[in-house]
């Protein structure tokens, strides 16, 4: 059901901007408007995540770790696994954020014949993860041509080491490939695999449906609907520079790729896609564990009103001694 619920909310999103570019007449709004409402949308959203994260208090350092602490000088700690010093967390977190170390480390749980439970590596899930993510930035970073001009040598380096296949014309992009294997990778190991699919909700396949879209959108445009790059790149410019012209010829096909776009972006800062942001608030990330090194003292301690029993036994010695009670002083 989740699924259903989540393809025919992307399907639906699609019909709806066909039906807009192409029978209703709302090129100014698909063009323009929804691009800057996003756009605004994503900005005021992300910022607004990022200050309820930096806000929350982290009293105590709580990192995850999976390697020895530092502690005597004779004992091998863990540098990056438990990391004690800021040039250990920065390593950490580069592994992290680039190569996704905490996944290739995954393991998963499968009941097998017995019954017997059996731990193994997953490490197509860091492979998918890995490739989705880096197709994903290097398509986005291509996107840059679009709004400035002249496009910077490394843009055009970039896309030609992209395309060095030389295959077809326009050239195909070996990115364009790996991100739709990617995506439907991670699509269809939620759909096959029983424990995903029961855990499964409906923003999980969401995300994952807007995003195949996107790129199927943007595969169309770009080697079968052919349009007028020329046209694309002043529109992009416009919006830039806010100062927006709808050029004429752009076609049905890049209003869906970009309202599609626009979908992601209004929906990013509330879904679980904010985790590209939030890995890096992420106490359990980026602290040292100097848990034993150091002492951490408590910043919400405050002078507490306490009353000793020398103070109890002051206030209440005589009806102590006429209940019988014994006391410590006369």
């Amino acid at each position: 059901m989740s699924i259903l619920v989540s393809l025919f909310a992307v399907i639906a999103l699609v019909v709806l901007s066909i039906a807009g570019a192409s029978v209703l007449g709302w090129q100014y709004i698909l063009g323009v408007v929804l691009p800057y409402a996003a756009m605004a949308t994503f900005v005021i959203g992300v910022v607004y995540r990022v200050i309820r994260w930096a806000r929350s208090p982290v009293p105590f350092r709580i990192p995850t770790t999976c390697g020895q602490q530092k502690s005597l000088s004779w004992i091998k700690s863990s540098r990056l696994d438990n990391p004690h010093t800021l040039a250990g967390v920065i390593g950490r977190m580069v592994l992290e954020v680039l190569f996704f170390r905490s996944l290739f480390r995954n393991t998963r749980a499968e009941l097998r014949s017995g019954p017997r439970l059996v731990y193994g590596p997953d490490k197509w899930l860091w492979a998918g993860g890995l490739a989705f993510h880096w197709s994903f930035l290097i398509i986005f970073i291509r996107h840059f041509k679009y709004f400035v001009e002249p496009v910077p040598s490394w843009i055009l380096g970039l896309q030609g080491l992209d395309g060095f296949f030389q295959v077809g014309l326009p050239v195909l992009l070996l990115t364009d490939l790996i991100i739709l294997t990617a995506l439907s990778f991670l699509l269809l190991r939620r759909v096959f695999d029983p424990k995903l699919r029961y855990m499964s909700l409906p923003a999980d396949y969401f995300a994952l449906f807007l995003l195949l879209a996107i790129a199927l959108s943007g595969v169309y445009v770009r080697y079968f609907g052919k349009i007028d790059i020329s046209n694309v790149k002043e529109l992009a410019t416009g919006l830039l520079s806010l100062h927006p012209v709808l050029p004429d010829g752009v076609g049905t096909a890049f209003y869906v790729h970009l309202f599609l776009v626009s979908a992601l972006l209004a929906y990013f800062p509330f879904s679980k896609l904010m985790h590209m942001g939030g890995v890096f608030l992420s106490p359990t990330r980026n602290l040292a564990n100097t848990n034993r090194r150091r002492r951490h003292v408590n910043p919400w301690d405050y002078p507490v009103a306490v009353h000793t029993y020398d103070e109890y036994e002051d206030e209440f010695r005589d009806r102590m001694k006429d209940a019988g009670m014994p006391v410590e002083r006369e």
